[in-house]
């Protein structure tokens, strides 16, 4: 399927590992111009070795300036960012007992602010040239309360709000906001996550994943390339009409009208 991707300038935050990755190699396949974004230099060259052609720029997202510095950066290199991938920062998993305020704020300093400091600056430039599109890969959490991940599951209730409101308010400025929610997926993210999955369940971290995947329908946790494939689909043209909403990617473990 011809995506009218080619050429198209991408700006993925979160692009060094796991699903942001993906996306970055998905999108390159389709020919686009790649930039990358993450805390970690040493994280960009690995991840560069493997997306030839594509950029790399470090910066810190939870910090606004910094956010709107690489911005700068990403559009002075590459030329106007056309489609960005939100999928950095991760709130921590924490069984109940554990949560206090603090770490309820870490959780949305870390997944929010690390969305919104992009996404803010980002969807005004885009509707200035009228056009863009926005994808936020939002965690399931967001949809369906975990006992291990109730702050960072608020935390994605908010993106999701915001995904609904932005697209809402942007769309006759020819901007798309929209969410994609996937749930277990083989990432290092999840893997740690497994960690206090297995600390609220009193079982092995081997015996909680096993258990996960057993909850699943389709027995098995999704690949971060089937990710990067829906969210390569819903940047593109063949997506043209959606906006405003969060897609589950779940393997149909939570069969719900959302």
């Amino acid at each position: 399927m011809e995506l009218g991707l080619d050429g198209k300038v991408i700006l993925i935050t979160g692009g060094s590992k796991g699903i942001g990755l993906a996306c970055a190699a998905a999108f390159a396949a389709e020919g686009a111009k790649v930039a990358i974004c993450s805390r970690s230099p040493a994280n960009i060259e690995r991840a560069l070795a493997a997306l030839p052609g594509a950029r790399g720029f470090a910066a810190d997202l939870s910090d606004s300036e910094a956010a709107a510095a690489m911005i700068e950066a990403v559009e002075a290199g590459l030329g106007p960012v056309d489609v960005l991938v939100n999928s950095a920062g991760a709130a921590r998993r924490t069984p109940p007992e554990e949560l206090n305020p603090a770490r309820w704020r870490d959780a949305f300093d870390a997944k929010v602010f690390t969305y919104v400091n992009v996404m803010d600056p980002m969807v005004k430039r885009m509707a200035a040239r009228g056009r863009g599109v926005i994808v936020n890969v939002i965690g399931i959490g967001g949809k369906v309360a975990m006992p291990t991940h109730i702050a960072g599951g608020a935390a994605n209730a908010a993106l999701m709000l915001a995904t609904a409101g932005l697209g809402a308010a942007y769309a006759g400025q020819g901007v798309r906001v929209v969410g994609l929610s996937p749930g277990l997926t083989e990432t290092e993210r999840v893997a740690e996550g497994m960690e206090a999955v297995a600390r609220q369940s009193g079982q092995s971290v081997e015996e909680a994943r096993r258990a996960s995947i057993e909850r699943l329908p389709l027995g098995r946790m999704a690949a971060p390339e089937e990710v990067a494939d829906a969210v390569v689909f819903l940047a593109s043209g063949k997506a043209g009409y959606i906006t405003g909403t969060t897609l589950s990617m779940d393997g149909g473990q939570n069969p719900v009208v959302l």
